[in-house]
């Protein structure tokens, strides 16, 4: 079986019904859905992270089908020298699409953006009982360095 071309690059608003179709994949307890009622939500949401040059929305995406996304975000630091820190949020591929290598050439490209903006950190937080999503963040070089905490407002 082969496979087209991957290509990596930034999500567009048609986009949408997919991305959030894979997000809601990746959840424990799906709150993520498309329908006519969320998707002027979604589509704003979209909206204000194309305007702010502080977030990127990228995806992989093979013969214009997303496979997977990672929200990009960057942030002016204080520690470690004051460097433009980065963060991944949303890392997620498409349950049918995992296991080809999409999720590591998606950070990869993410990475590479993050390095030529000029940032010298890296940080993502995954669920605790994301065990298969911790065992490839370190395969792709990340260490689990910090304890993370949550509180919903």
């Amino acid at each position: 079986m082969s496979f087209s071309e991957l290509i990596v690059d930034e999500a567009r608003l048609a986009d949408m019904p997919t991305i959030i179709e894979i997000l809601g994949e990746g959840q424990r307890q799906r709150t993520d859905f498309w329908n006519e009622e969320t998707a002027p939500r979604y589509e704003a949401l979209f909206r204000a992270i194309a305007a702010d040059p502080g977030v990127a929305l990228i995806v992989a995406r093979e013969d214009e089908k997303v496979l997977g996304v990672v929200q990009l975000v960057f942030t002016p630091g204080l520690t470690l020298g004051a460097p433009l820190k980065a963060s991944l949020e949303s890392v997620f591929i498409a349950a049918s699409a995992r296991g080809r290598g999409i999720g590591a050439k998606l950070v990869a490209a993410a990475e590479h953006r993050a390095r030529t903006r000029g940032a010298r950190v890296i940080r993502l937080l995954s669920h605790k009982d994301r065990v298969d999503a911790h065992r490839f963040y370190r395969n792709q070089g990340y260490a689990q360095s910090h304890e993370g905490f949550t509180k919903v407002l």
